[in-house]
C-alpha cells in the first residue's frame, strides 16, 4: 500500500512556543513516541471499550514510561478507587515522571465525563439527550464548570466529552450520548458544555469526528454513507461552532468509513478542514484502538506500523488509550517512509498543551486531603437538568397527582437506580463489573422518591427489563386494581457491548421497548386504573399504542437517564411541585421500519402519494406539554439590523436567556400550549404581517421578535422555536429547519418578548458547488410549539447577490428577553 506524505512544510507550521520547540529539538525519537501515547495503567478484563478485552497494552508500565509519557488513561475512571488514595498515587507518579525521565515532562491525565466525571463517589448528571431536551445552554454551561472543577481538583487535565453528533437513527445504541437530531441544539448546547469545563481548567474533547450516527442501519462502526453536502450541512456544523466559538482545544476522530475512507486515515478532516479551515490548533487524539482498527477492522494498513504512519500523517497527535501502533513509528522513520518532521509536529502539539495546562511548570507538591465529588452545587444542578429535561407527551387530566389516594408503583425501572444514569455512567459503565460496590453518592430511585412524597405506595416489579417472563403479571395488576393510580416505570438498562438495552455497542433492531415492558404496561391499564407511563430511556422508542387512542395511559412522561436527581425531579413533577417543561431533543418514532428519520428531511422524506409507507413521527421534534398553557404571538421581523437591538432585556447566547430560577406549587391548568395548528410543513401558512414582506441583504443580520404568555394558572418554561420554510433554493431544503429557540419561563398571566437577532449563517446550506451560501429568495419564518405546528408565520426576502459565508460570520443567535 503506497502511503502519501502530507506536507512536510505545513507539519512545521504547528511549533509551538519558543520553550516547546527547544524541547522538541532536544529530544530523541524515542522521547518523542513516548508523547504521542497512553497508557491504561488500571486496564484489566472489563469490557469498558470497544474490543478492549482484546487489546489490553502488553507493555510493562514502567518500561512503558522510561521516556515519558503523553497520558495518564483513566486513572479513576476505570475502577472503583478512592479519590484521595488515588490522587496520592498520581502526585507521586507525577513527581516521578518529572524527577525520573530525562526532560522531567509530566503526563496530561483524561477521563471521561460525560455525565460527569466518570470517577467513583462522583455526582451523576442527566445523560445529553436530555440536556437537549431542557433547551437550556446555561445550565448544560454550568453543570460543566462544576464537572470541571471535581476533576482539575484531583489532578485531571482533559475530559472526553462533549459527543457532538447529531442523531440520525434512534436505533444506534449510542444515541443516548448524544445530545438531538437538529445540528444547531447541538452546537449551542455542545458549544456551552466546552466552555464551562474549559472555563474550570480542563480540556474539552469533541467527539466523535465525524459522521459517526450515520453509521449504516444504526449499526455501531457500520459504513457511513453521507454525501459531502449532508457532511457539511448536518455533521459538521456543531463541532465546527465548538471550536470557533466554543475554543475547543481537543478533538477525537470517529470509528467509522465514509465513502470507504476511514476517518482515522483523512488528512482531508483533520489537516485540511479542522486545522487549515477552521484555524484549530489543539491536540487530535484517537478514539480508543482506532488507530490499530485501521488494521484489524478497516484492512486498510498491512502492519501496525503502517497503520500509526497513516494516522499520524492524517492529523492524529495521540494514539489512545495506549501504544498499541504508535510505537512502530520509530521503524518508519529508520526506513525513511516517515519524515520525522511528521513526529515533530505532533510532539509540539502535545507539549503545547501540556505548557498550556501548566504542565511544565507544576511541581505536585500539594496533594489534596478531601473532596466532596458530589456537593450541594452538584446535586443543585443535576436537580435543576432533570426537572427541566422531562418530558409530558401525554395528559389526560391525571397529571398532577395533587390528591393521588393509594398509589401502585410498578415496573422493572421504578426500583433500580441504575436505570436512572447513562452508559457512561460510573456505575453503569464500571461498577457493573464490580457487583456488591456501593455507587458512593445518593441516588434514590422513583419508587423511594414517590414513598417519600405520598402517603400510601405500593410496589409491584411486574417484570425484568429484558427477558419474556410474565409471571410478575398478576402481581402487577393486582396491585394496581387496589390502587387509585398506577405509576409504570419502564424503559432501558443502560451498558455496553451486548450487556443492557442501550448505550455503545447495544443497537437496536426493534423500536418496541425491551423484553415484555409494553405488555406490562398494556396489563395494568387493562385492569381500569389510571396509568401514568414513566419512560427510563436512553433513545426514544415506537410509542404510538401508548400516546394515541383511548386505550392507553392516562399520561406519558418521558426522561432520557435523569441523573442522581432524577427519582427526586420525577416525583416532584408527578406531584406538582414543579411543572414539566422538556421538549423533544429527537422525533418520536413511528416504527423500527421508518427510521432512519430526521424532522430535517425535503418533501420526499416525508409521507407522500408515491410511497405506501409513512415516517410521520409519532411526536415531532421540540414537541412538549405542560401543567400551563401559553399564547405565542406577535411574530415580526426587522430585516435592517446587524446588531442586537436595543438594550434592557436579560440576553444570552443561542437559547439561554434565563437565571437558575425554577416555579414550583400551586393550582394546574390545562396540559397543551393553546392555539397552533398542525400544518402541511410543505405549504405556506397563513401570514401574520401584512404588506410587502420585510427584507434582508444576504449576509446581514436581522432580528426575529415574538411575545409569549403563561396563560395558565401555575408557574412555567415555554421554549420558544423559531423556524425556517424555504422553497426554490437552488438544491432541496428541510420543509423545516429550527433557526432559533429561548427557554423562558414565567409566572401565570406574565408575558414577555423575545428577541432574536439571526445571524445569516442561520440561512446557509451548501450550494451545488458545495459553498456554504445564503442565497437570495423568500423565507417563511414559523413561530410554534415544535417542528410541526405553527402559531404565526411571517414572510422574509432575502435580496442581493448570493453570499458565501467565510470565518468571521457569526453562528449564534442572539437572545433578548423583555418582560412585561
Amino acid at each position: 500500500m503506497t502511503i502519501h506524505h502530507t506536507d512536510v512544510g505545513a507539519a512545521l507550521t504547528s511549533g509551538g512556543s519558543p520553550r516547546v520547540q527547544a524541547l522538541v529539538a532536544e529530544m530523541t525519537l524515542d522521547e518523542k513516541l513516548a508523547q504521542l501515547v497512553g497508557y491504561w495503567v488500571d486496564q484489566g478484563d472489563e469490557v469498558v471499550a470497544p474490543l478492549s478485552g482484546e487489546k489490553i497494552t502488553s507493555a510493562a508500565y514502567a518500561d512503558a514510561t522510561v521516556h515519558g509519557l503523553g497520558h495518564l488513561t483513566r486513572v479513576y475512571g476505570t475502577r472503583p478507587v478512592d479519590p484521595i488514595e488515588r490522587a496520592e498515587w498520581l502526585w507521586g507518579e507525577q513527581r516521578r515522571l518529572k524527577n525520573e525521565t530525562r526532560l522531567g515532562i509530566p503526563a496530561l491525565v483524561h477521563e471521561e465525563c460525560l455525565t460527569g466525571f466518570a470517577a467513583w463517589k462522583a455526582a451523576t448528571f442527566p445523560t445529553p439527550l436530555a440536556w437537549g431536551a431542557s433547551f437550556d445552554p446555561d445550565a448544560i454551561e454550568l453543570m460543566a464548570s462544576a464537572i470541571g472543577r471535581s476533576m482539575r481538583d484531583l489532578g485531571v487535565h482533559q475530559g472526553l466529552s462533549p459527543v457532538l453528533d447529531v442523531v440520525r437513527d434512534p436505533r444506534w445504541g449510542r444515541v443516548d450520548e448524544c445530545i438531538a437530531e437538529d445540528p444547531y441544539v447541538v452546537g449551542t448546547i455542545g458549544t456551552a458544555y466546552v466552555r464551562g469545563l474549559q472555563g474550570a481548567g480542563v480540556h474539552a474533547t469533541l467527539k466523535h469526528f465525524v459522521g459517526y450516527s450515520g453509521s449504516r442501519a444504526g449499526r455501531n462502526h457500520a459504513p457511513v454513507s453521507a454525501g459531502p453536502r449532508e457532511l457539511q450541512d448536518v455533521f459538521l456544523p456543531p463541532f465546527e461552532m465548538a471550536v470557533r466559538d466554543g475554543g475547543a482545544r481537543s478533538v477525537m476522530n470517529a470509528y467509522v468509513e465514509i465513502d470507504g475512507v476511514p476517518i482515522a486515515s483523512s488528512p482531508e478532516i483533520f489537516t485540511d478542514l479542522l486545522r487549515r479551515r477552521w484555524g484549530f490548533d489543539g491536540t487530535v487524539v484517537s478514539d480508543y484502538f482506532a488507530v490499530e482498527f485501521l488494521r484489524s477492522m478497516h484492512g486498510i494498513a498491512g502492519s501496525l506500523g503502517e497503520a500509526a504512519q497513516l494516522a499520524l500523517e492524517a492529523g492524529i497527535d495521540v494514539e489512545l488509550p495506549g501504544p498499541d501502533a504508535y510505537p512502530y513509528l520509530a521503524e518508519r522513520v529508520a526506513s525513511g517512509s516517515l519524515p520525522e518532521a511528521v513526529v515533530d509536529r505532533a510532539v509540539a502539539r502535545v507539549l503545547a498543551e501540556k505548557e498550556d495546562l501548566g504542565l511544565l511548570d507544576a511541581d505536585f507538591a500539594d496533594v489534596p486531603t478531601e473532596i466532596d465529588l458530589d456537593d450541594a452545587e452538584h446535586r443543585a444542578l443535576a436537580r435543576r437538568l432533570a426537572l427541566e429535561s422531562a418530558v409530558l407527551l401525554r395528559n389526560d387530566g391525571v397529571l398532577p397527582l395533587t390528591t393521588p389516594g393509594r398509589i401502585a408503583v410498578i415496573g422493572p425501572n421504578s426500583d433500580s437506580a441504575e436505570a436512572l444514569m447513562g452508559c457512561y455512567s460510573f456505575a453503569n459503565h464500571v461498577l457493573a463489573h464490580h457487583p456488591g460496590t456501593p455507587m458512593g453518592f445518593d441516588i434514590p430511585t422513583v419508587r423511594e422518591a414517590l414513598e417519600s412524597r405520598f402517603a400510601a405506595v405500593s410496589y409491584a416489579v411486574g417484570c425484568a427489563v429484558e427477558g419474556d417472563d410474565t409471571s410478575g403479571f398478576v402481581e402487577a395488576a393486582a396491585a394496581a386494581r387496589d390502587a387509585d393510580v398506577a405509576i409504570v416505570v419502564v424503559g432501558d438498562r443502560a451498558g455496553l457491548f451486548g450487556r443492557g438495552t442501550v448505550g455503545e455497542g447495544n443497537d437496536a433492531e426493534s423500536l418496541e421497548l425491551p423484553g415484555r415492558q409494553r405488555q406490562l404496561v398494556e396489563a395494568v391499564v387493562a385492569t381500569g386504573t389510571p396509568v401514568v407511563l414513566v419512560l427510563l430511556t436512553g433513545r426514544p422508542y415506537a410509542l404510538g399504542w401508548a400516546l394515541d387512542g383511548a386505550e392507553g395511559p392516562a399520561a406519558v412522561l418521558q426522561a432520557f437517564f435523569p441523573g442522581e436527581e432524577g427519582g427526586s425531579a420525577l416525583a416532584a413533577l408527578i406531584a406538582g411541585d414543579a411543572t414539566p417543561s422538556g421538549r423533544l431533543p429527537v422525533s418520536l418514532p413511528r416504527s423500527a421500519g421508518a427510521q432512519p428519520y430526521s424532522y430535517l428531511h425535503p418533501i420526499l422524506g416525508g409521507p407522500s402519494g408515491v410511497t405506501s409507507t409513512d415516517p410521520t413521527p409519532v411526536r415531532p421534534f421540540g414537541f412538549g406539554l405542560s401543567y400551563t398553557t401559553f399564547e405565542r404571538g406577535e411574530l415580526r421581523v426587522d430585516g435592517g439590523g446587524r446588531g442586537a437591538g436595543e438594550a434592557g432585556g436579560e440576553r444570552g447566547g443561542a437559547g439561554g436567556a434565563e437565571g437558575a430560577e425554577r416555579g414550583t406549587g400551586g393550582e394546574h391548568g390545562g396540559t397543551a400550549s393553546a392555539g397552533h395548528r398542525a400544518v402541511d410543513a410543505s405549504r405556506s401558512v397563513g401570514i401574520s404581517a401584512s404588506g410587502a414582506s420585510p427584507e434582508v441583504r444576504a449576509g446581514d443580520a436581522f432580528t426575529v421578535s415574538a411575545r409569549v404568555t403563561n396563560t395558565g394558572t401555575v408557574r412555567g418554561a415555554d421554549v420558544v422555536q423559531v423556524y425556517t420554510h424555504r422553497t426554490g433554493a437552488s438544491v432541496t431544503r428541510p420543509l423545516a429547519a429550527l433557526v432559533a429557540y429561548a427557554r423562558v419561563e414565567l409566572d401565570p398571566g406574565e408575558s414577555a418578548e423575545i428577541r432574536f437577532t439571526v445571524p445569516s449563517s442561520r440561512l446557509a446550506y451548501s450550494d451545488r458547488a458545495m459553498r456554504r451560501v445564503v442565497e437570495p429568495g423568500e423565507i417563511e419564518l414559523r413561530l410554534g410549539p415544535s417542528c410541526a405546528e405553527v402559531d404565526e408565520a411571517v414572510r422574509l426576502r432575502v435580496t442581493g447577490p448570493t453570499y458565501e459565508l467565510g470565518p468571521d460570520d457569526a453562528r449564534v443567535v442572539e437572545v433578548e428577553v423583555r418582560r412585561g
